[in-house]
């Protein structure tokens, strides 16, 4: 590995196909993005290469994904991309709008790959239909195997739903990893190399350290959630970020950089609401489409 290496951290792009108008977006989320990817382009040294942790687009549809890559070619930037996908997206938008696929499009996207000597671990948690996240047995059973290869590089697990901080409240899964799956990885990860946890899905830049592993939470490109409300209201206000990482020898640094902002409500909508909207999206998923009336 080299002596110190560079990544991009983006999360909750949240792009939307502009032809089609979205009451659910908040923010000119095309403009933040290509802002962001002129900020990059002026990097000293350039980055290696990037991490996008999920929610690509707003509504998952075909367009939205062909958007996103309209907005990148316009950039010049020619890094690789570790693709992820959260719970505003859809697996089969993205097989077939970002990567021309075609089969077996309701899979979910694991992979991993080798960048500039960091071993990138890319989960999917999300779950059709629902907010919160999970991992699936395969998944566990082929991150199990994953983790065993290239024994000689740090790890970079990335996900878009980061694990539960808070075991005792099952009320608030919404916001992550199942309770029972963030322990799983929590024992799946022990013992490895573990250079930190990318993750995105709340809309707010948050750093912890997680059964002695860095979680990186990043804000996104489309609005932030005011943790002053939280956990009562989930107000979201003008604000986004990215993030740029530097590997050292020393370990893992993430730079937060804010991009412009007002802080102004975009959005709230109170707790009660949301976790009632959450707890009839389960009744849906495991009742079946027969309760969908």
């Amino acid at each position: 590995m080299p002596k110190t290496t560079t990544f991009i951290h983006l999360t909750d792009l949240h792009i939307s196909n502009p032809a089609v108008d979205d009451d659910h977006l908040h923010s000119d989320t095309s403009a933040t993005l290509a802002a962001i990817l002129a900020d990059i382009a002026t990097l000293d040294p350039q980055p290696e290469f990037i991490v996008a942790t999920g929610d690509l687009t707003n509504r998952g549809d075909v367009d939205s994904y062909g958007h996103l890559k309209s907005i990148l070619k316009a950039s010049g930037i020619d890094l690789p991309i570790v693709w992820l996908i959260g719970n505003h997206d859809t697996r089969d938008g993205f097989y077939k709008g970002m990567l021309g696929r075609d089969t077996n499009t309701d899979a979910p996207y694991f992979h991993d790959t080798v960048l500039a000597g960091i071993h990138v671990i890319a989960l999917d948690t999300s779950v059709p239909g629902q907010v919160g996240g999970n991992i699936e047995p395969e998944q566990f059973d082929w991150l199990e195997a994953v983790l065993k290869t290239h024994p000689d590089l740090p790890k970079l697990i990335t996900l878009h739903h980061g694990p539960a901080l808070d075991e005792d409240q099952p009320d608030m899964e919404w916001e992550s990893l199942t309770i029972a799956d963030s322990l799983k990885l929590r024992d799946t990860l022990k013992g490895h190399n573990i250079l930190g946890i990318l993750s995105g899905h709340v809309h707010y830049d948050r750093l912890s350290n997680w059964y002695g592993m860095p979680l990186i939470v990043g804000m996104g490109q489309h609005a932030a959630l005011d943790p002053r409300a939280f956990p009562n209201a989930l107000r979201m206000v003008d604000g986004t970020s990215y993030s740029i990482g530097i590997v050292r020898p020393s370990g893992l640094t993430m730079a937060l950089v804010p991009q412009p902002q007002t802080r102004v409500e975009k959005h709230t909508v109170p707790m009660e609401t949301l976790k009632e909207y959450v707890a009839k999206a389960q009744r849906q998923l495991h009742a079946g489409p027969q309760a969908a009336e």
